[in-house]
């Protein structure tokens, strides 16, 4: 697509606008998505117009904008996510039925860790998770399996960008590099209140068809769950299957 006058293409501003609407902000007003985004105010009035047309955002209340039902139709026909989650769905649900807690399916995307899919039951503790929401990768036990079983050169390339991983003054963190290690060693990860107090986040990895990570299973549950040591065996039975539910041939 044609380059504007700053020099970005109109589909780069496309991709800003729908990439403007996150969790804690699911609807605005086109003031407040033209400076999200970046984008003129009058070229965002004009794309937002397009866009509505298509389905990819919808308006709603006094000048509120959203995004289109039509954007999770197309994203849901044909993706890696999709297939993971249909994979994941039937061993998610047996480990949501024994912590009636909340279990959850994410994968490593831009140096963050991408929640796809999440079960909860009522009257659980809380969550900061959230389906198609993102995380940091070195406050959670999800994004922490996934690095330690990711290549070192995905390690290091993520701790090169992230100096405050290593630096940062929880106790776990201090040595980052040998506490991957420990990870990998034992199969599973598990922090408690380090994003949520009062809770305890616990992941293993679910291995892709070259034998590294391509998904992280976890579960967050009240600190000093009763059933804790079940936990992680349930966690790393339900991964193995949700490898072989794709495809994938493991020793």
């Amino acid at each position: 697509m044609a380059n504007s006058p700053s020099g970005d293409s109109m589909l780069d501003r496309l991709v800003r606008i729908l990439s403007a609407f996150e969790p804690d902000k699911p609807a605005m007003n086109v003031a407040t998505l033209s400076r999200r985004a970046d984008v003129p105010l009058a070229t965002t009035y004009r794309l937002v117009d397009e866009l509505s047309r298509h389905g990819l955002l919808t308006k709603e209340g006094p000048g509120e904008i959203r995004l289109g039902l039509r954007l999770w139709e197309l994203a849901n026909r044909s993706s890696p996510a999709v297939d993971l989650r249909q994979a994941a769905m039937p061993f998610m649900e047996d480990i949501q039925s024994v912590v009636r807690q909340h279990t959850q399916l994410a994968v490593l995307r831009d140096d963050e860790v991408l929640v796809i899919e999440r079960l909860s039951s009522r009257g659980s503790v809380v969550n900061q998770a959230q389906i198609a929401g993102r995380m940091p990768v070195h406050r959670t036990s999800m994004g922490m399996v996934l690095l330690a079983n990711s290549p070192n050169h995905v390690q290091e390339s993520y701790l090169s960008r992230h100096p405050e991983a290593v630096t940062s003054a929880d106790a776990v963190s201090f040595d980052l590099r040998r506490h991957l290690a420990d990870i990998r060693k034992r199969g599973y990860a598990a922090f408690d209140g380090r994003i949520d107090v009062d809770t305890t986040g616990v992941a293993v990895p679910v291995a892709g068809p070259a034998g590294w990570p391509v998904a992280a299973l976890g579960v967050v549950v009240p600190l000093g769950f009763e059933n804790f040591n079940a936990v992680v065996p349930a966690l790393m039975t339900a991964a193995r299957g949700i490898s072989r539910a794709m495809g994938v041939a493991l020793p």
